[in-house]
């Protein structure tokens, strides 16, 4: 819900930065790679109690996410990393509420399963839509170019940040917030289904 608000605001701040990449010789798939392996030391951290190490590398990883997009508009994006870009997201997003699972399993381990499952299923909805939308030939620029159909939502990645930085900073309150999120993910996910009933059924002459 947020991410256009959001990128609105670091998109030229992010297109600066990447202009020095390119000039260093940076790639796009190495910056998602390298995020994604920060991504995962930040779980690592959390993990290890080192919540504040676990929240740097957590925002240095997302700003990572922001660069290989923004590098990619000017190196050209690619099949490979369109793919490796969402993989490798799901990735981090299941790392850093496992990493507070591990952290503590007895108050987590249940409200983190629930907030995984959730991911799981929106996932799902988000990539079979995509899927479908891309067979029928549909186009969006919602949220700018993307390697795939992008159906916008109410918990995007700037959801997601935000509350894994209020895991970091309230980690106490971790299953109050994991439950509040992810009802509202598993809103998203309906809300897609719903889309697709709409849509796909329209079109099928349903």
């Amino acid at each position: 819900m947020l991410d256009g608000w959001a990128r609105r605001r670091i998109d030229p701040a992010l297109d600066r930065i990447a202009r020095l990449l390119v000039r260093a010789g940076a790639t796009p798939n190495a910056i998602t790679i390298a995020s994604c392996f920060v991504g995962l030391a930040a779980a690592g951290a959390i993990a290890a109690g080192d919540l504040l190490i676990g929240l740097i590398l957590l925002l240095v990883s997302r700003l990572g996410d922001g660069l290989d997009g923004a590098v990619a508009k000017i190196t050209g994006s690619t099949d490979l990393g369109g793919f490796l870009d969402i993989v490798l997201d799901f990735v981090f997003y299941g790392a850093i509420p496992l990493g507070f699972v591990l952290l503590d399993p007895d108050a987590n381990a249940v409200a983190g399963a629930v907030l995984i499952f959730s991911f799981y299923v929106n996932g799902a909805s988000f990539l079979a839509y995509a899927v479908m939308a891309e067979k029928r030939g549909e186009t969006t620029s919602a949220r700018g170019a993307k390697s795939l159909f992008f159906t916008t939502g109410l918990a995007e990645a700037t959801e997601t940040i935000l509350f894994f930085v209020a895991f970091c900073l309230f980690p106490s309150w971790f299953a109050e917030l994991a439950y509040v999120f992810a009802a509202i993910t598993f809103y998203t996910a309906l809300s897609r289904i719903v889309l697709a009933f709409e849509s796909f059924r329209k079109e099928d002459g349903q």
